[in-house]
């Protein structure tokens, strides 16, 4: 079996799909502690061919605080999400998959579950359902009771629950982690290293690693999918 584990991001870039699309099983990491001005409750969508953030209000978003217990304001998400749909449908109306992306999009937003870690694992699972994607998805917090170990050693744990062979990792995790210290384990280790899928957007000026919302917006799903295997495992 070929293993996944990563924080749950909302709409994340592409490369964060060619991972799950690169395993049989992938687990949000939601029970470990919430990174400030990191992409889990933020990404960038073009607006006036320029890469911009958006950004999820949150309610108790806390460096101490676990991804599962951080709250989505209940005060100010009604109005964000108006005004992110409104920035949706004028920077985006006329890309080729404008409606149905939208309608993928307001599906998502639409009664919000309490955190951002289900309102991010929640967005994940129906982009992949969208994509077709046949991973199959597991939530930390849920399913593995090792809260006593941390980093790598935690890594190993739940690679051995699930008797998984395979552990894959994105390029960023290259000097956190190393082969040998896997293959002592009996696990083999990869990293997805992404590259730069460039296909039409409205500018000729290619804007590169936005949300997975700019990419189904431009391309259909037999392109995406292509774009999916557009990597190198290192």
């Amino acid at each position: 079996m070929k293993l996944a584990i990563m924080q749950p991001y909302f709409m994340p870039y592409i490369g964060y799909f060619q991972l799950i699309n690169t395993v049989d099983k992938f687990i949000f990491y939601d029970d470990v502690t919430f990174i400030k001005k990191g992409w889990i409750n933020r990404n960038q969508i073009l607006i006036n061919n320029q890469a911009k953030i958006f950004s999820i209000p949150l309610a108790n978003a806390s460096s101490h605080t676990l991804i599962k217990d951080v709250l989505i304001s209940e005060d100010r998400y009604e109005e964000w999400k108006k005004s992110f749909l409104r920035s949706i449908m004028f920077s985006y109306k006329k890309a080729k998959n404008y409606e149905q992306v939208r309608a993928l999009i307001e599906s998502i937003l639409l009664d919000p579950p309490k955190t951002i870690s289900e309102l991010a694992i929640k967005s994940v699972i129906e982009v992949s359902d969208y994509l077709g994607l046949q991973t199959e998805f597991e939530i930390c917090g849920q399913n593995y009771d090792n809260t006593d170990s941390t980093g790598k050693y935690r890594v190993f744990d739940i690679c051995k629950q699930e008797k998984a062979g395979t552990y894959i990792n994105p390029i960023g995790g290259i000097e956190l982690y190393s082969k040998a210290d896997f293959s002592e384990q009996g696990i083999e280790l990869f990293f997805v290293q992404s590259n730069k899928s460039i296909y039409k957007q409205f500018s000729a000026e290619f804007v590169p690693f936005l949300s997975i919302i700019d990419v189904l917006m431009f391309n259909d799903k037999k392109e995406v999918l292509d774009m999916l295997d557009d990597f190198e495992l290192i």
